[in-house]
């Protein structure tokens, strides 16, 4: 296949591309999206993960580091009975703290987020509201 041909068949390709992105970008004039929002936010499945995230958190955090005052104990003996585990155990131990806390982290994150979600959405659509009834009001006025 000469360059000719192959570039010619790159530009086809290209310009295909974005005609089906402008394609896909495009609503219809015909088509009406007033009444009702169709984009519900409230939905008991966010709420659902974000009490699962909540719960999670919860046990997480008194269960996960019950273990520390035994575990740095034997550490601590063993490093000084000369055992290289000791020193293993220890950092195991550090690796579990930093994975937990992180753990701990995303699931206060997750919660938080999805609850502050639905109140967000539902500011914005009364924002949103308003602003159109206005726009409505002010076009019977010029």
């Amino acid at each position: 296949m000469s360059f000719d041909a192959m570039w010619g068949q790159a530009r086809s390709t290209a310009a295909a591309r974005q005609q089906s992105s402008m394609q896909l970008n495009h609503v219809d004039p015909g088509i009406t999206t007033g009444g009702a929002s169709d984009y519900t936010v409230t939905s008991p499945d966010l709420k659902a993960v974000g009490n699962d995230a909540q719960e999670l958190y919860h046990h997480l955090e008194t269960d996960a580091f019950h273990a520390g005052a035994t575990t740095g104990t034997a550490s601590d003996q063993l490093i000084d009975d000369g055992f290289k585990t000791g020193l293993a155990l220890s950092s195991a131990w550090s690796t579990w703290c930093s994975q937990a806390e992180a753990l701990l982290s995303a699931c206060a994150h997750i919660h938080n987020h999805l609850e502050d979600t639905v109140w967000t959405h539902k500011n914005h659509e009364e924002t949103l509201v308003t602003n159109l009834s206005v726009e409505a009001i002010d076009k019977h006025f010029k």
